[in-house]
Parts: C-alpha cells; sequence; structure tokens
C-alpha cells in the first residue's frame, strides 16, 4: 500500500467516526431538549399507559432517524472508499503494463484510409498470443468480486501478472463471462491490428447514476453523457470497420450483447460506482468505444468524409 493510499485509507476512517460523533451529539442534544421539555412541563406528562406510549414514541423516532442518517452517510462512505480501491488497482494494472514490442511498429506505419474487408487476417498484438499460452482453467467459479470482475475485463499484462491471470481464470468458470472476455479479446485484437489501442483511449470519470440507468435499459440522448471518447480517428476506424466488414461488426455485435448482459446482471448487486469503474477497464473502453460508434449513447457516430 502506497503513501497516498495510506493517507486516503485513513481520511476515511476518518471521516466515518466523525459521522458517529455527529450522531452521538445529536442524540445527545435531543434527550437533553426532551428532558427540558418534561423539566418545564411536569404537569404536562401523560397519565395513562397510551400516554405514556406516544410520548416515547414521539422521543425515540427522532433518534431512529438520526442514527439512520448516520448509518446511511457511513454506507455512502464505504462505497466510495471501495470505488477509490477499485480504480487504484485499474491504474495499478495499467501502470505496471510492460507494452509489446510488437505493438510499436504498427504505431510507427501511417493508418490506412480504409479497412480491409476480411479482418480476419489482421495480425495478433504479442500481448494476446501470451494470453493464449497461459493455462487458464475453465472451472466453475462463485460470482466475482468487483476488484476480481474488473482484473479479469482488463485482462492480463503478461505471464507475470498473477493475480489477474487468477481472476481470469475465475471469470473464465462463468459461461456468460467466458463468452464476454472471448468476444472482448477478439475486438480489442481486431481494433489494434488498425492502430486502435484501449489504453490510449482516454476514459475520464463518468456518471454512476447514467451507468445504472444504461444498464435498466436507457439508450440515446438520455445516456449521451457516456460518450466521453474523444478520439476522432479511433472513432473513425471503429465506424468503419463496423460499416465496411461484416466479420468484425458481427463479433462488435456479439461483444457490445454480453457486456450489455453483464452491466444488467452487475446492476442488481453491485453500487452504480462499480458500473462506471467497468466501463475503465480494456474490455470497458471498448464497449464504450462500438456503443458510442453504434449510437447506444446518443446518435451514431458520422465519419468526418460523410
Amino acid at each position: 500500500m502506497t503513501a497516498l493510499e495510506t493517507l486516503r485509507r485513513v481520511a476515511a476512517d476518518q471521516s466515518r467516526d466523525r459521522l458517529l460523533s455527529i450522531g452521538i451529539a445529536a442524540s445527545a442534544v435531543w434527550l437533553v431538549v426532551v428532558g427540558i421539555f418534561v423539566w418545564l412541563d411536569p404537569d404536562g406528562l401523560p397519565q395513562d399507559m397510551t400516554g405514556w406510549l406516544v410520548g416515547l414514541v414521539g422521543a425515540l423516532v427522532p433518534l431512529a432517524l438520526i442514527w439512520f442518517g448516520v448509518w446511511s452517510a457511513r454506507s455512502l462512505a464505504l462505497l466510495r472508499a471501495e470505488a477509490d480501491d477499485l480504480r487504484a488497482s485499474l491504474h495499478a494494472i495499467r501502470a505496471s503494463a510492460a507494452p509489446p514490442v510488437t505493438d510499436q511498429e504498427p504505431r510507427l506505419k501511417p493508418r490506412s484510409a480504409s479497412v480491409p474487408r476480411h479482418v480476419a487476417t489482421i495480425p495478433a498484438p504479442q500481448a494476446d498470443n501470451r494470453q493464449d499460452s497461459l493455462d487458464l482453467g475453465t472451472q466453475r467459479s462463485p460470482e466475482l468480486t468487483p476488484t476480481e470482475l474488473v482484473r479479469a475485463l482488463n485482462f492480463p499484462d503478461g505471464p507475470d501478472d498473477h493475480e489477474a491471470i487468477r481472476c481470469l481464470k475465475l471469470a473464465l468458470g462463468d459461461p456468460e463471462l467466458a463468452r464476454l472476455i472471448r468476444a472482448a479479446q477478439d475486438v480489442v485484437t481486431l481494433l489494434a491490428g488498425q492502430g486502435v489501442y484501449m489504453d490510449d483511449l482516454g476514459i475520464p470519470e463518468t456518471d454512476p447514476e447514467l451507468w445504472r440507468q444504461f444498464a435498466e435499459g436507457q439508450r440515446g440522448e438520455s445516456v449521451s453523457a457516456l460518450a466521453v471518447i474523444e478520439d476522432d480517428s479511433a472513432l473513425d476506424i471503429a465506424a468503419q470497420m463496423m460499416r465496411m466488414d461484416e466479420v468484425f461488426r458481427d463479433v462488435a455485435q456479439h461483444f457490445l450483447r454480453h457486456f450489455d448482459r453483464l452491466l444488467a446482471r452487475r446492476a442488481e448487486i453491485d453500487d452504480p460506482v462499480v458500473l462506471a469503474v467497468l466501463a475503465e477497464s480494456r474490455s470497458g473502453r471498448a464497449f464504450v468505444l462500438l456503443a458510442q460508434t453504434c449510437g447506444m449513447l446518443g446518435r451514431p457516430y458520422t465519419l468526418a468524409k460523410d
């Protein structure tokens, strides 16, 4: 754990402690108010059991509301801390990635103005060759934690990325996730063959509530704020491939369907913040790029020459 992460965790703990202190102080103030009221008007105390019960409820309900508010605020603080940890883990994965040597060569070549029709002839990047050589089992596994899911969808950075490999093995134990991951690998590989690299696509933090709405079926302009990719070159290439190449289009649509199902599935068990963090993984970046191209996140992208 870095010094920055330690400071962040200490700050989060102090924030939760302050919420607890506020709850205690508010409760004490309320009890003092009740005591003053009783002391100033002792003759106004109820004389029968019903009156006493009503008075007791009137005194306890504000206390219950105070502590419900404290509990809600602490839960929100915990969720935010978990989201920060997820983002920190994802950034650490990216920072530790060593760029494949073979990836540098196509970057130096000018991008073709047209996209070949048969994308099956595009050579796969070295990163995917490394992944194929990994011994990945397909045993059945329980539901992945948010951190495990993010690491799996971000793909291992090589044979030494043991934690990501472990998470990928867990994900491949789920038939639905296995289909998604293989489709994501195909899409990322084919895009990389045309010079579109997921690590180069800038994905800023997005509104988790919008991702929840998207997972529930909202499309188009209502979630257009999720269309955050501003790389026109990447958008042009993806749009050309979707339009001109039937093989890529079939693979991309298969990937979009499975990622959409994953969001709907995780929205039922996870906080919306998790959905937003998933979109920052390599698979998530590919999803945003293609969804933005197809118009799932607003109007369909229009090629510059159109």
